[in-house]
């Protein structure tokens, strides 16, 4: 006599089956999982249990039951059950004595709390280091972790410094140059000891981190808002008597005619009284500061950025004067494709912005969001 085709009869829409297929298919998905899917998919083409048991390599029994859980709970009825497991060995209460010592001050022998010192210090609860780590990472506390973070409070002459700044790239002055001057120092000259390996098919370059040092290199660029080019020089030292130097050699090179606005930060070279000798002696020059703790208002940072990127970054320089002269050219490059910069950015409508989120909010008190700029090169 025939046996009775299964009661637990296998429907799927199109929607159903194409998640089941894709579980199939995908090589990180777990065995049981696909092994659950494939049974629901032969059930719904009519295969009878004791052939998908054939098929899958399993018994009988778990051919009927999967049968039965997908029938009777759907898609969520194929995943594992929460399981109790082993009862917790250590409890809330000291679990909360290690969020309390990973989120004080470490002693003084110590800078930072490890899984070692958080056991020692609790070491009559008789947790183990390796169980501290366990208890951090599903709260997710990491004290060996720390981001840097401004507080600064809200000024109104922090915001009509940034706007007289940012309407200065919208709104630039008749007959007037734009310049944005910055120095970078330190910049390290290195070379790795040994050559790096080329990139191939399925492997990436490999890159050996031992390096030689050979001293630093300083410079110090101008950059043009109008044309996007840069002047870049080498300095020996970031004092006065350099600074007022380069702008000597700006104000020769530019057409008399003109005016020339410089943007630039508080620098002590730039506010020194050097400085601003230099310029009451030269009326044509005039001078925009930044605010303070908004160096990235200053567009020659951007191009500081572009330098890191394209040439720091992963360079080889054998000497300080391989490294400045790589710099040089590298600024030469750049200009024969320079493109004026774009500022797409108004301090005044982020202030509005902020004031108006504030007062909706109740908020006044809390400490104001850095404000945001984004600048790049685009063809006028």
């Amino acid at each position: 006599m025939a046996r009775a085709a299964s009661r637990d009869t296998v429907v799927l829409g199109a929607r159903r089956k194409a998640r089941l297929e894709a579980i199939v298919r995908r090589a990180s998905a777990p065995q049981g999982l696909v092994r659950r899917a494939r049974i629901v998919l032969l059930a719904h083409a009519g295969v009878s249990n004791a052939e998908i048991a054939r098929r899958v390599g399993c018994a009988l029994n778990t051919v009927r039951t999967w049968r039965r859980r997908f029938v009777r709970g759907g898609m969520p009825a194929l995943l594992d059950r929460v399981r109790s497991g082993r009862p917790p060995v250590y409890g809330s209460q000291v679990r909360l004595q290690v969020v309390a010592a990973a989120t004080s001050v470490p002693p003084p022998e110590a800078s930072v709390w490890t899984h070692a010192l958080l056991a020692a210090q609790l070491a009559d609860t008789g947790i183990s280091a390796s169980q501290v780590g366990r208890v951090l990472a599903e709260l997710e506390l990491r004290p060996h972790r720390v981001r840097g973070w401004l507080n600064r409070a809200d000024d109104e002459q922090f915001w009509a410094q940034a706007a007289t700044v940012c309407d200065l790239y919208l709104r630039p002055p008749p007959d007037t140059v734009v310049i944005c001057i910055d120095e970078k120092t330190g910049i390290q000259a290195k070379y790795r000891k040994y050559p790096e390996r080329r990139a191939a098919p399925g492997r990436a370059a490999r890159r050996e981190f031992e390096y030689v040092r050979n001293g630093t290199v300083s410079i110090i660029a101008a950059l043009q808002v109008a044309t996007g080019q840069v002047i870049v020089e080498p300095i020996n030292r970031n004092d006065s008597a350099t600074f007022t130097g380069f702008l000597h050699g700006l104000d020769q090179s530019i057409d008399p005619h003109l005016n020339i606005h410089i943007v630039m930060d508080n620098g002590s070279s730039h506010t020194s009284r050097a400085t601003k000798a230099w310029l009451a002696a030269h009326p044509r020059v005039s001078v925009t500061y930044t605010p303070k703790h908004a160096s990235w208002l200053d567009m020659a940072e951007l191009w500081f950025s572009v330098l890191t990127r394209g040439l720091l970054h992963r360079g080889e320089f054998a000497s300080r004067t391989d490294l400045a002269e790589k710099i040089t050219d590298f600024a030469i490059h750049y200009n024969r494709t320079a493109k004026p910069w774009k500022w797409a950015y108004d301090a005044r409508v982020d202030h509005e912005r902020y004031q108006t989120r504030h007062r909706t909010d109740d908020l006044a008190a809390t400490a104001p969001e850095p404000a945001t700029a984004r600048a790049h090169p685009q063809a006028a």
